[in-house]
This record gives structure tokens, C-alpha cells and sequence, in this order.
């Protein structure tokens, strides 16, 4: 516990500074981060670091995170998703060239994580774009569930959420967390509001995004359950890899977007 409160700590120290900067400072932030996810999917998958699959790979979630403005002012033909393409036949082509020791399901792991991954990050770039406040309405439902369902789940719960995939959740905990985040989330929107959307439906959809929060970080347990692993890393002492922190934001941030929060 010691050492997951220091880490915790000493990551915000760090992570919000960079939040409230912005700008490139936050670009820089997600494309790292990003790497460093892509990076733990590879090594669950037992890929080296340092192979043809894991550099296009890592170009490509770079291309995919990368703000709509970069993009704004080149060719039409460099359509940032078409480029996109482009990676993906290249890993196609790679278990060609490896006579299927890298193979179609190696790819599509890859391609797939590459998509997670970077559309997640891409849209972190985009809430900052648009304010901290938007950003912050996103960490805090996120903050929050997390939070509530732990605490509510240790007090009273008994009844197992998903225990094929995550035995420590339970419905108790999902109910509380999903509970406690509507009540921030919208008492924050309340006096830093966003978008058009009147208290009411903000109230709504801020228990959709709360829920949308558990099932990214169930998509990641089913994840590490499949590869056998405990944490996506170790990168966070205490609390594993930044898959495992950043699992629920990855679809929270992109459903906002959806609903034209960001």
C-alpha cells in the first residue's frame, strides 16, 4: 500500500503539471504514454521491442494519436487514416516476409491495439484542445467510479460482477461507483459546464460515460485473463502498466466525444 501511494503521488506530481500546460506538452505526454501501452500489448504477446512488427506498429499508433491539426495543412492524399492504412498492410506484408512466424493473428492483435490504444490517446489530445475543464470531467467520472466502486465494493459487496474476468468486482461496487461518479461529475459540470446539454441529461449521460468507464477496465482484465498476467506492466509500482491505469479513459474520452462534449 505504501509503495502504490507513492507511486500515485509522484505520478501526479508529474501528470498534472502537464495537464494544465497543454499544448505540446500533452501531445508529448500521449504519445508516450501511448507507446509505453502498445508497447506492454506487445510483450503480453511475447513480441520483441525491436522488430519490424513493433516499429510500424509504433509508428502507426503515433500517426493514429497525432491531433487532426497536424494533419490540416498537407496533401489531400495524406489522409491521416489512409496513412493509417498504409501500416497495417505493412504488417499484412510482414507475415509474408516471415512465412507466418509473425502471422494474420499476430496483426490483427497488433492493428487492433494500434486502434484502442491510439484513438484513446488521440482523443485525450482532443479534450485538452477543447479545455481543461472538458479533460477534467473526464478523469473525474473515470477518478471517481474507480474510487467509489473499490470502497463500496470492500464495505458491501457480495455479489460477483464478472467473476470469469475480474473476481474482485462486484455489482455492489459497480452500482456505488457508477452512483458516486454521476453525483461529482454533474455537481462539476454544474459550475464548469460543458457543451449544450441542459443538468438533466448531463446527469444522464455522465452515469452512460461512468459505465462506459467499467467496461473499458473489464475489456482490459479480459485482456490480461487471456495472456495469463496480473498487470499490463510494471512501469507504475504498485499499480502495474499504464494499460492498467489508463483502461477505462481509453473509452470514456472517445463515447464523450460521440455525444459532442469535445
Amino acid at each position: 500500500m505504501k509503495q502504490r501511494v507513492i507511486t500515485a503521488v509522484i505520478a501526479l506530481i508529474i501528470f498534472i503539471p502537464i495537464i494544465i500546460a497543454g499544448g505540446i506538452w500533452v501531445d508529448i505526454a500521449a504519445f508516450a504514454l501511448g507507446l509505453v501501452a502498445l508497447s506492454e500489448v506487445l510483450i503480453m504477446r511475447k513480441k520483441l521491442l525491436v522488430s519490424p512488427e513493433a516499429i510500424i506498429s509504433g509508428i502507426g499508433i503515433l500517426l493514429v494519436i497525432a491531433p487532426a491539426g497536424w494533419w490540416a495543412d498537407l496533401p489531400h492524399f495524406l489522409d491521416p487514416w489512409y496513412v493509417v492504412y498504409l501500416f497495417i498492410l505493412l504488417l499484412l506484408l510482414r507475415t509474408v516476409v516471415s512465412k507466418n512466424r509473425f502471422s494474420f493473428d499476430d496483426a490483427g492483435v497488433i492493428t487492433l491495439s494500434m486502434l484502442y490504444i491510439g484513438i484513446g490517446f488521440h482523443f485525450f489530445i482532443a479534450a485538452r484542445a477543447v479545455s481543461l475543464v472538458a479533460l477534467l470531467y473526464a478523469l473525474f467520472i473515470v477518478w471517481t467510479t474507480d474510487s467509489g466502486a473499490y470502497m463500496i465494493g470492500r464495505k458491501l459487496g457480495k455479489h460477483k460482477l464478472a467473476p470469469h474476468i475480474s473476481p474482485n468486482k462486484t455489482w455492489e461496487g459497480s452500482i456505488g461507483g457508477s452512483l458516486v461518479a454521476t453525483i461529482v461529475g454533474s455537481v462539476f459540470w454544474y459550475f464548469f459546464p460543458i457543451g449544450h446539454y441542459s443538468l438533466i441529461v448531463m446527469i444522464v449521460l455522465t452515469l452512460i460515460f461512468s459505465i462506459v468507464g467499467q467496461f473499458g477496465d473489464l475489456v482490459e482484465s479480459a485482456l490480461k485473463r487471456y495472456y495469463g498476467v496480473k498487470d499490463s506492466g510494471k512501469i507504475l509500482p504498485g499499480h502495474g502498466g499504464i494499460l492498467d491505469r489508463f483502461d477505462s479513459l481509453l473509452l470514456v474520452l472517445p463515447v464523450i466525444h460521440l455525444f459532442g462534449l469535445m
